[in-house]
Parts: structure tokens; sequence; C-alpha cells
């Protein structure tokens, strides 16, 4: 267990590459860009992409899934603008990766997951870096209301539509960053807050992610 969790010389010098790569490609946020410096992007490869998980790409993992691009993970949290402390509900755990950036932050993270075999892996896994989100399995689509509202909301799948559940869950200048479109490309779009139907909205280009996957099961607390 030791070796596979092993960060060694040669990751760090690989994680610092990939950091000013993805400075060069527009990433501003010091803060976000010494958060994707410090998580350790191979330990939550699957094993076959391991020698690949420093370049900016984005890779199979379980479940149909991917782990996101690390540019696409900065764009998205740049744009949530954390703040140490802030309440963050992530739609779709995933890999876990996304979250880790968002700890690494500082940020209070609420991770809910639809696909079952990706939520106990996270759930498993995460903790084992030292990284405690609190877990939820169930649709991400109805956000996990009980613990809202929330500073930030990032979803991060494909949604055809901002979901109404998650914009109320959303506090009063709270930001909430999504892919929003089509299976076959969506364009990033951040809202924010003003008032309880004001919202502001604005557009970051385009990207491609995995469809949100909803579905009539409860949202569990783990």
């Amino acid at each position: 267990m030791r070796e596979k969790l092993e960060d060694n010389y040669r990751h760090k010098g690989l994680r610092k590459k990939l950091v000013e790569e993805i400075r060069r490609k527009g990433i501003r946020s010091e803060a976000v860009l010494e958060a994707i410096g410090k998580v350790p992007r191979h330990l939550f490869m699957e094993t076959g992409f391991v020698e690949y998980a420093y370049k900016d790409q984005a890779f199979p993992i379980s479940a149909g899934q991917t782990i996101s691009q690390p540019y696409t993970v900065a764009f998205q949290t740049e744009l949530l603008d954390i703040k140490p402390g802030d309440k963050v509900l992530e739609i779709g755990t995933g890999s876990g990766y996304q979250a880790a950036v968002l700890i690494e932050m500082g940020a209070k993270v609420f991770t809910i997951e639809r696909q079952r075999e990706l939520f106990l892996k996270a759930q498993a896994f995460l903790p084992t870096l030292g990284y405690r989100p609190r877990f939820f399995y169930g649709d991400g689509s109805k956000g996990v209301p009980s613990f809202a509202p929330y500073d930030k909301i990032l979803i991060t799948a494909a949604a055809e539509e901002i979901p109404e559940m998650l914009l109320a869950q959303l506090k009063t200048g709270g930001v909430l960053v999504a892919p929003v479109g089509s299976a076959g490309g969506q364009e990033m779009i951040r809202m924010v807050k003003n008032g309880e139907n004001d919202f502001e909205t604005s557009r970051h280009g385009y990207f491609v992610f995995v469809p949100m996957i909803k579905g009539t099961s409860n949202n569990h607390v783990k």
C-alpha cells in the first residue's frame, strides 16, 4: 500500500511542469495553481494510465466516466473564486481529484456521486490522502438540501440546463459554475446569485464533459 501511495520527487517535478503548462494556457490564480501542484493526480488514475497522469489530458476511470483534464479543473476552480472556509457543493465526485483540489484551497467540500462504484471508491480512497469531504450518494441534480445553503456550487458533468433545486441551494452572493449544453459540447456558465430570483450569468467558452446522470435514487449521507 505504501508503494501504491508513493508521491516521489519525480511526481512532484512532473506536477511542477504541469502547473507551468496550465499557467501558460491562461490560468492566473496562484491559489489554484498551488493546489494543482499539491494534489498527487497519479494516485487518482486507473493503473493503465498512471504514467500519463501529468499530461494535461482527461483519461478514463471506472463506470464509463473520466478524470478531467487538469486545465479544465483549474479553469472551473478559478471561476468559482474559492475563499478559505467556503462551503462548496460538488456535483459529480468522479475520481475525487476535483474535490481534493478544492480542499487544498481551504474549502469545506460536500460532494455527491450518482455512480455507486465511483462513490464507494472515492469514499474509501480520499481519506487515505488526508482529504475528508462529506460524501453523498444520489442524484446530483437534486443537490444536498439538508446542508444548504452553499457559498459555491460546482457541476462537473454536462447539464442540459441548470437544475432549479441547485440554484435554490446557493446562498445570496454565491457562485455556481457548470458546463451547460448537449452531449456534443457545452458552454461553461458562471452564475452569481444576487437575490432569490436574481442571477448574473457570464459565459466562458466551450468544453466537453460526460453527461450528468439523473435518477430517482434518494440521496444518502455517508
